[in-house]
């Protein structure tokens, strides 16, 4: 944590201060902003005031009065409720305008930790509470020069890892047999050979489960993967280090045939979305233009839209990714949400729209991207023909 730097961010935004609120773990981001113990015994309301000039302040229980002493400040023990109330107010005493993890209208609910009630009260005090969404993205988000490499190096395994994971699919298919979870497996070992870790999957989906954008194979439900079968791989990992980036991508392909010219069509719509988006994202960075994730989303959209395929692209086009793969930064989507959070200089994030026909076959492209302040790269390999398999 660099209180300057926080202090520093609040006064660009002219916000008077930032408060950290939590109660049995509630709020995630709280604790890794301060760099909290994740893993801290917290059965009580605890309050941090990062003030855009001056010093911190705490606020805890008595019975779990140590909690905060790893950060700076001074601190103010309450028991009963009417010391908290008086005390909070005395926190917020010369602070008007206040960023807590809060959304109007939970629009962006990856950072609307902090209840009703909390809002509320505070409210009460006469305080303008705005969200904390884009302070957030600047500490969680925002990845060191030792990160991104971090992410390269996954990226260069998990390419080849990919390749060869069709080339064996292929193999197996037209001799001994296979199934999505035994590819699934193999997939896995590959991912481990290589030093990687993950998140559940990686996910193999044949034919019409390829149409299920979060479908898991498993020994009892997988599907036989046949000579003439479409087959969809989605397969993330890093390298086993706590601030590691992920690397996350997603290919399609068909097994011992051509493309049908249907295949054919929905790839070539699906990755002249996910090319609109790069394009929209590069053009701000190189023009250094801000850009939000509802705004790299609508380029996409609006290619799978002018195709007649709107209603089948039925999740966001991206999303953030850093040590966790569904990162705390902005997600390019103005689907399920609208997010206005910028695309932050130093971030990383998936580029994937989809389109989906259940029953049928799904269709997804899914390629990463870091930006920079002058520029966006598309940090692997980008799928532009159907794999043969």
């Amino acid at each position: 944590m660099n209180i300057p730097a926080i202090q520093a961010a609040l006064r660009d935004a002219n916000v008077d201060a930032w408060l950290f609120y939590d109660h049995h773990h509630r709020d995630p981001l709280a604790y890794s902003i301060l760099s909290l113990d994740p893993a801290m015994h917290v059965t009580r309301r605890w309050y941090y005031l990062i003030p855009a000039k001056g010093e911190p302040s705490k606020l805890v229980h008595r019975i779990e009065s140590r909690r905060l002493d790893t950060l700076p400040g001074d601190k103010v023990e309450y028991s009963s409720w009417q010391e908290l109330d008086a005390a909070l107010d005395a926190m917020l005493t010369g602070s008007t305008t206040i960023a807590m993890q809060y959304s109007p209208r939970n629009a962006i609910m990856y950072v609307s930790m902090v209840d009703a009630g909390t809002i509320e009260r505070i409210r009460e005090m006469g305080k303008l509470i705005v969200s904390s969404a884009d302070l957030v993205s600047q500490f969680e988000a925002v990845l060191t020069d030792a990160q991104i490499a971090t992410h390269y190096t996954a990226q260069e395994k998990i390419d080849r890892i990919l390749a060869e994971g069709f080339k064996e699919m292929g193999t197996r298919a037209r001799t001994s047999g296979t199934n999505e979870f035994a590819m699934v497996e193999w997939l896995s070992e590959a991912l481990r050979r290589e030093g990687l870790v993950w998140e559940f999957g990686p996910n193999v989906s044949c034919g019409p489960n390829s149409a299920d954008s979060h479908y898991e194979p498993t020994a009892d439900n997988s599907r036989p993967i046949r000579p003439g079968d479409f087959v969809l791989i989605d397969i993330w990992g890093k390298v086993p280090q706590p601030s590691a980036v992920y690397y996350d991508i997603t290919w399609t392909g068909v097994v011992s045939r051509p493309p049908t010219d249907r295949e054919q069509d929905i790839f070539t719509t699906v990755t002249r979305a996910r090319d609109a988006a790069i394009a929209a994202v590069q053009a701000a960075c190189t023009a250094r233009q801000p850009i939000a994730g509802y705004q790299a989303d609508d380029a996409a959209r609006s290619v799978i839209r002018n195709a007649g395929y709107a209603e089948w692209f039925t999740h966001r086009t991206g999303h953030n990714i850093g040590p966790d793969i569904h990162g705390a930064g902005a997600h390019l989507d103005n689907l399920e949400t609208h997010d206005v959070r910028l695309l932050l200089p130093n971030t990383c994030f998936s580029v994937e729209p989809g389109i989906y026909f259940p029953g049928d076959f799904g269709l997804r492209s899914e390629i990463n991207m870091i930006t920079t302040p002058t520029q966006a790269t598309v940090t692997g390999r980008i799928q532009t023909a159907l794999v043969q398999i």
